[in-house]
């Protein structure tokens, strides 16, 4: 089973910083956001990851390129330019997949643009932008359990997202501004079966959200794991300083590793 991290947007929201940098590469206590969403999956086992990649895709390429020398010490001989790491981080057994999956192109093309990436049956998708203290061994269970094609976290959100209309365990629909109010919104952390790939395309154009998962939903193909923990997303520069300030506490929620 692999994780499908979509880290491609652009970010602009949360201001100056994706004019340098993509957004999944602003750090939180020194590490990107990236990688602390890698370390709760790890947490649990899933240790494959495919990065979709798309604004300043080459950062994070570099980043993970060069994985050994940021992340431990090591000693250089200069007359041979031999180098000895001295290991120093805990994640020897990842293995990562970056794919160039277009600049402009949207979630749903560059899910099915990672598809030759893909040998399992059930696996694993989320944002490059999210956190939470959610148990993705149970999340897992959920959606083996409910058998349908797709199923989202739903979390408790600031009041500021769009929503997710729900029965039951089943999703009905999305509400980008609603008039009403359920309290929880789509917070990634998502499972899917191989079939959702027959209901995306390549193109730019093909969205995730609006277009698949909205017609599945209608088909009673999409099951909502309903998380009652924490969950931040780190959309604007208020959240990352929330976010921030939270790991310098010792009190980020998501550090289950």
């Amino acid at each position: 089973m692999k994780l499908i991290i979509l880290a491609g947007g652009f970010g602009t929201r949360i201001g100056e910083r994706t004019s340098v940098i993509p957004k999944p590469m602003i750090q939180i206590g020194g590490k990107p956001v990236l990688w602390h969403i890698m370390k709760i999956y790890s947490h649990y086992g899933i240790n494959e990851f495919i990065i979709c990649l798309g604004y300043k895709g080459e950062i994070i390429k570099d980043y993970f390129l060069h994985y050994e020398a940021r992340n431990n010490d090591f000693t250089i001989d200069l007359g041979n330019s031999n180098v000895r790491f001295h290991s120093n981080h805990n994640e020897l057994d990842w293995k990562v997949t970056l794919v160039d999956t277009g600049l402009n192109t949207l979630k749903g093309g560059r899910l099915k643009r990672v598809e030759e990436y893909i040998n399992d049956d059930v696996n694993l998708l989320t944002y490059g932008d999210g956190v939470a203290d959610i148990n993705i061994r149970n999340l897992i269970a959920f959606h083996k359990k409910n058998k349908k094609m797709v199923t989202i976290t739903g979390v408790h959100p600031p009041a500021r997202f769009g929503e997710l209309i729900t029965k039951g365990d089943g999703l009905l629909a999305f509400e980008e501004k609603p008039q009403t109010s359920q309290g929880i919104i789509n917070g990634g952390f998502m499972v899917f079966n191989r079939e959702l790939f027959n209901y995306l395309t390549s193109n730019e154009d093909c969205d995730l959200e609006i277009g698949a998962l909205e017609k599945l939903a209608k088909n009673g193909e999409v099951a909502v794991y309903k998380h009652k923990g924490n969950w931040a997303c780190m959309d604007h520069e208020r959240d990352l300083k929330y976010l921030e300030n939270l790991w310098k506490e010792n009190k980020a929620f998501w550090k289950v590793w």
